[in-house]
């Protein structure tokens, strides 16, 4: 099995595209070890100088600390995923839940999420990325950024130049994104 990796725009996250599936429940952030019990998750924590995992539909981004080498890590990650799949494991995340936890939006908060998904999302998701709508309150639509977008240097600039500005052009009542 091949294992593609891709930079991100974070110089310390990096993508691995397993070309099959990763999960199937939306996508999932661990941070720590006693997070998950997926034993390739916690394989992949437990490696030195890994801070976080982000998993999508089909890629995984892996976050590290700043004085780690990725020459360090890479090879290690791409063998727990070889050695995971290669076991006949179709994803890593493997169920689809009940529509559970869905709020009630308002118009507004549809039309933001609406455009968060179908214009802003697939964006953020090749740079290894997602985005998630948490709030909108006075003017201020408030997001989620996860994987290679947490603690990217260039988060803030997207999130102002890309996110404010299309939400803004297509809903004259939001006036400013926010990051939590």
């Amino acid at each position: 099995m091949f294992i593609q990796t891709q930079e991100t725009p974070n110089p310390n996250s990096l993508k691995f595209i397993p070309g099959k599936g990763v999960s199937n429940d939306g996508p999932y952030e661990f941070l720590n070890e006693d997070q998950t019990e997926i034993p390739v998750l916690k394989s992949i924590l437990s490696i030195n100088g890994v801070i976080g995992i982000f998993l999508s539909e089909d890629f995984l981004s892996i976050n590290k600390t700043q004085d780690e080498k990725w020459e360090n890590i890479k090879h290690i990650v791409i063998s727990h995923l070889n050695e995971y799949y290669d076991e006949g494991n179709e994803f890593i995340i493997k169920k689809k839940t009940e529509v559970d936890g869905q709020k009630d939006y308002g118009e507004i908060e549809n039309k933001i999420i609406k455009i968060l998904e179908t214009k802003i999302r697939p964006a953020v998701a090749r740079d290894g990325g997602d985005i998630v709508f948490k709030e909108f309150k006075d003017g201020k639509v408030t997001v989620m950024l996860k994987g290679s977008c947490s603690g990217c240097p260039s988060s803030t600039l997207t999130l102002k130049q890309g996110v404010q500005n299309l939400l803004c052009h297509y809903i004259p009542e939001v006036k400013e994104v926010l990051a939590v």
